[in-house]
């Protein structure tokens, strides 16, 4: 159980000190529960930080399943076994990644004033979230970063259930989860405090790591 994600951000820097310092090191974050996680990632290993912009493509009025996710850089990745399984319709699916892909424009406007994510060839990158439950986004996200030419992914994770932990083990250079309970619920029930995160705290976090306040 963590007090909150600062807490569980804390925990992930004990595990990463190898990267401490190091010039060639980024932490991407994915917004916005990421982004406080990956904060303290960053600061405690004073390294530099983004975010990567993924977002979840919803289960028909179930939006909280996950049936895939879309990339800011354009990957997308979508769980065909479960798209098949229940039926969804090919054009609700493209709908939905459009409907998605106006959504990570807005925030890319909003986070980042429009500008591109850090430049990320050769370089290690430490993917991190708040904690993941099918996995989706995150998929979506190593399959952005597979075609960006990293030196290293490590994948740094507070919490997910031991099925989706092993499916992302085998796409990362390290993977690290602190928690990997059997009988996994939904993140948030690992933290005593989960309040949902603003854009307003985003921008905010972003602005210090970066050096704007």
């Amino acid at each position: 159980m963590y007090l909150d994600r600062k807490d569980a951000g804390l925990r992930l820097v004990e595990e990463l000190g190898d990267y401490k310092g190091r010039g060639d090191v980024v932490v991407l974050a994915l917004p916005r529960g990421g982004v406080v996680t990956g904060f303290e990632i960053a600061a405690g290993l004073k390294v530099a930080m983004d975010v990567l912009i993924v977002r979840k493509i919803g289960f028909p009025y179930q939006p909280e399943l996950a049936i895939g996710a879309v990339s800011e850089t354009g990957a997308v990745f979508l769980n065909h076994k479960l798209i098949k399984a229940y039926g969804v319709a090919d054009d609700y699916v493209e709908n939905e990644i459009n409907r998605q892909k106006e959504e990570i424009a807005r925030r890319v406007k909003l986070y980042r004033e429009g500008k591109k994510i850090t430049e990320l060839k050769n370089r290690t990158v430490i993917l991190t979230d708040d904690g993941v439950a099918t996995g989706a986004t995150m998929k979506a996200a190593i399959a952005a970063l597979k075609e960006e030419k990293l030196k290293e992914l490590v994948i740094a994770l507070p919490v997910a259930p031991p099925d989706t932990a092993d499916e992302l083990k085998k796409t990362a250079d390290k993977f690290i989860c602190l928690e990997t309970p059997p009988d996994f619920m939904a993140v948030g029930g690992y933290y005593r405090d989960f309040t949902q995160v603003t854009d307003e705290e985003v921008i905010k976090y972003l602005r210090k790591a970066w050096g704007g306040e």
